[in-house]
């Protein structure tokens, strides 16, 4: 089973790698056209407000609340039944988004003021980002549904086709910063229409595949079916904790409003980077074991489920602690490789860089909270995974007053990197603590041979983290490369990074092919 999963997983996380690709190619655009200033700043929040209910409505609350419901349907019940579930939810969903998008777009100037409010009494910002969320807001209904069909995609095994259609996203954002910001009297409102033309792409997109599994039909209003309601209880505590740092994130923003310009931009530049790694394999192992975890919880098979997640553990330490780590050493070389260009400029690097190492340090906690939070929402437990959250959140805001704090009188220059730090170290805390629960719960019983596995993690980390020390030039040398030879440079390192780490890996006795037939 660990082999379907792992294949299952690297298809997810190659069609991953593709969309974090062309998203990376969407910020060097952004960057070179942009640059980081105000009007990025305005931008990145309009685009941030709904990316917010995204989180929940969308990949987070509803996926983990929807899929767990549906693949119960799927193993005990006729075809018919799962049709009707999928369009009950559907117009159910559906309905509540329009509501909600309605609203949004009439309450924009509210909307703004409560996420940057220190953009009020006349900041220039505030205008253009009220503007600009009149047409980022309905995203959130059109990705909503297109969620809903990723996670009917998901139950029936089919992976790829909702892990690719993000690249959609970037390629509609990317050819309105290239072919529609030029002929635009303020030419960043035209990323704003990219993201509405993007929703309706994306969810015409999964149509025919639906079609294909005979479950495409019209959908219903049905708030008081049996299914929508089970749905709709699970997914009222997980809007929550499922978007935990999510919320951190734009209170990051609330607070970087107050602080320079460039702040807001300096910390999503720097998130861009540590979501990279982070959908590739954390979120790339959550989206297939929630639906294996599902089944497992369904059948009532305790022992396998409990297998699932330490497989799904170990996959995971595997691939996050070398990749925060190579975070950390390369974050100077990857800024300059992919944004230091046209408007970016040295100062731009210097504070992206500080949030990139802050944002870093919670990588293994962020990756975690996607592995952790599914052995829950499997069992339909959600109101656990949300009193955990709420407790890492108000920890967070503590962190953000001592750190931010600490950072001004250090560095009057960049209090934006203890904002980044907060978030990383709740983010630690609430892993921690889900996995705290799960042990405690007797739902996850770790498999033998955690120790040595845990040293020889550690002990490759070291090795690799000093042959990148020692082996990469500095960021003024960086500087003055060209673009080729940025890029071959990048590719290099984090070759050698990588085989440094395996190699001693092997050489300390791990057999990585025991983890990939690891029983579960």
């Amino acid at each position: 089973m660990s082999g379907k999963l792992l294949k299952s997983t690297a298809v997810v996380s190659f069609m991953t790698l593709l969309s974090r690709i062309s998203g990376l190619v969407r910020d060097v655009v952004f960057a070179r056209f942009f640059g980081a200033d105000g009007t990025t700043d305005a931008f990145f929040v309009a685009f941030k407000i709904p990316n917010l209910l995204r989180r929940q409505f969308a990949e987070g609350a509803f996926s983990q609340a929807f899929v767990p419901v549906f693949t119960e349907y799927k193993t005990k019940r006729e075809h018919d039944e799962v049709k009707k579930l999928a369009a009950n939810v559907a117009g159910t969903l559906g309905g509540v988004l329009c509501i909600v998008t309605v609203i949004g777009v009439v309450a924009a100037p509210i909307l703004v003021l409560v996420f940057a409010p220190g953009w009020a009494g006349g900041d220039s910002r505030y205008e253009l980002t009220t503007e600009m969320l009149r047409f980022t807001f309905p995203y959130i209904l059109f990705i909503s549904l297109t969620a809903l069909a990723g996670g009917i995609l998901n139950a029936y095994g089919q992976f790829a086709i909702p892990s690719i259609t993000p690249i959609l996203l970037n390629i509609c954002m990317i050819a309105a910063a290239v072919w529609l910001s030029p002929v635009m009297e303020e030419p960043i409102i035209a990323l704003a229409i990219g993201v509405f033309i993007a929703g309706v792409v994306q969810l015409v997109f999964q149509f025919p595949f639906l079609f294909r599994l005979r479950l495409f039909s019209l959908p219903r209003w049905a708030w008081h079916d049996p299914g929508v309601r089970k749905v709709r209880t699970l997914m009222i505590p997980a809007l929550f904790s499922s978007s935990v740092q999510q919320i951190n994130l734009l209170f990051d923003f609330w607070i970087a409003s107050f602080l320079v310009a460039g702040s807001i931009s300096w910390l999503y530049y720097a998130d861009r980077l540590v979501e990279f790694p982070f959908g590739i394999f954390g979120v790339a192992i959550a989206t297939v074991i929630l639906p294996s975890l599902s089944v497992r919880h369904a059948n009532d098979d305790p022992k396998q489920f409990s297998h699932m997640l330490d497989w799904a553990l170990r996959l995971t330490l595997l691939i996050g602690a070398p990749a925060a780590l190579g975070l950390v050493a390369l974050s100077g070389p990857l800024i300059i490789t992919i944004f230091q260009y046209g408007k970016f400029s040295e100062h731009d690097l210097y504070m992206t860089q500080l949030a990139l190492i802050a944002y870093s340090v919670g990588l293994l906690g962020f990756m975690c909270i996607k592995v952790l939070s599914p052995g829950y929402f499997a069992r339909q437990n959600t109101k656990t995974p949300m009193k955990i959250a709420i407790q890492s959140m108000l920890v967070k805001v503590v962190f953000t007053v001592i750190l931010v704090s600490t950072m001004m009188m250090l560095a009057y220059e960049a209090p934006h990197m203890g904002l980044a730090l907060s978030t990383a170290l709740s983010a630690i805390l609430q892993s921690t603590l889900l996995y705290r629960g799960l042990r405690r719960d007797g739902v996850y019983k770790p498999d033998l041979g955690w120790a040595i596995f845990l040293l020889r993690i550690g002990a490759a980390c070291v090795i690799m983290g000093l042959v990148l020390y020692f082996g990469v030039e500095s960021n003024a040398v960086w500087m003055q490369w060209s673009v080729y030879e940025r890029v071959l440079n990048v590719l290099l390192w984090v070759s050698v990074g990588g085989i440094a780490y395996f190699a001693s890996l092997v050489l300390m006795g791990m057999k990585l092919k025991e983890l990939v037939r690891h029983k579960t």
